[in-house]
């Protein structure tokens, strides 16, 4: 949780770590803060960011591992520019720092590849955190994946070490069984390759929202999406939070058979790996009518 850089999972009622867990900034071109700064030059300032953050800490020795998710989930559905994620990587490797992925979201067909890191970015992290599509949700499980390079030190002869995160539930035979079969079931029926004969016409049809007049932008990839609304497209400024403008959204949708997330100024979907091209019809066009009905209403109440 400390890890976390959002404010409301930050409650004052509770203690988080702040001596030894940085941050730095997050890979949102849309939302970059230098006017006309291109993409290539907007990396290049995260880069250079992190190096200086390493340095402000005494050197990489001090630093033990660097956290990011292939895609930002409940973040804010960030892609991060081309060529991010392999620099960070590559400053990584230089200083010989771990690379996390948190592919909580992202693994297990979500970008239509097991595991997105290298299959979707081209990196090869060290440590890899999942759960939720390995057992398509069924059951609670999650899972730890980590390079031979820690395993060695792990398992070093008379080294006397052992990984002793364990959990009461660790292993759960029932859990486990649960993700093999749903493995088992992805790779028969396809689903892989559903999301990625799907996934493009997905992003495609849903990037027409971008048309209205509070939209704006429209981001994600394959079957991990976002839609990021705003009073005002030329300076992207934002609704006042007390308008809840994607809760508002979602509710409408609700009432026409569409479940979507709402994370203030976002409506957030990640649709099941089933889904067809008549499936993206109906939530592109139930979704439009949704923020058109919503848009209405402002108006109504002189709030746009």
């Amino acid at each position: 949780m400390s890890i976390g850089g959002k404010p409301g999972d930050h409650p004052p009622e509770f203690d988080f770590i702040s001596d030894i867990i940085h941050h730095i900034s997050y890979p949102n071109y849309y939302r970059c803060e230098v006017e006309g700064m291109t993409e290539q030059a907007f990396v290049d300032s995260l880069v250079k960011e992190f190096e200086d953050k390493i340095e402000m800490l005494g050197g990489a020795d001090n630093v033990a591992a660097f956290f990011a998710e292939p895609i930002m989930g409940a973040g804010g559905v960030i892609v991060a520019p081309d060529g991010y994620l392999q620099r960070m990587y590559d400053v990584c490797k230089k200083n010989d720092i771990l690379f996390v992925a948190d592919e909580v979201v992202t693994a297990f067909g979500r970008l239509g590849h097991w595991f997105a890191s290298e299959d979707e970015f081209g990196i090869k992290p060290d440590m890899i955190t999942s759960a939720k599509g390995l057992t398509s949700g069924y059951q609670p499980l999650g899972a730890l994946l980590f390079s031979d390079e820690i395993w060695d030190v792990l398992n070093e002869k008379d080294s006397g070490r052992y990984f002793a995160h364990g959990f009461t539930y660790s292993g759960h035979p029932v859990a486990c069984a649960a993700a093999l079969k749903n493995i088992e079931i992805m790779e028969k029926e396809q689903l892989l390759e559903n999301v990625n004969e799907v996934g493009p016409y997905f992003e495609q049809q849903l990037k027409t929202l971008e048309q209205l007049p509070i939209v704006g932008q429209v981001r994600g990839r394959k079957f991990m999406v976002c839609v990021e609304y705003v009073a005002n497209k030329t300076t992207k400024a934002l609704f006042p939070d007390e308008i809840d403008i994607g809760k508002r959204i979602s509710n409408n949708a609700d009432k026409l058979g569409l479940i979507t997330r709402a994370i203030v100024h976002l409506n957030v979907m990640s649709p099941p790996l089933t889904m067809t091209k008549d499936n993206v019809d109906f939530i592109v066009n139930t979704l439009r009518q949704s923020i058109e009905i919503t848009m209405q209403e402002l108006r109504d109440e002189g709030l746009y």
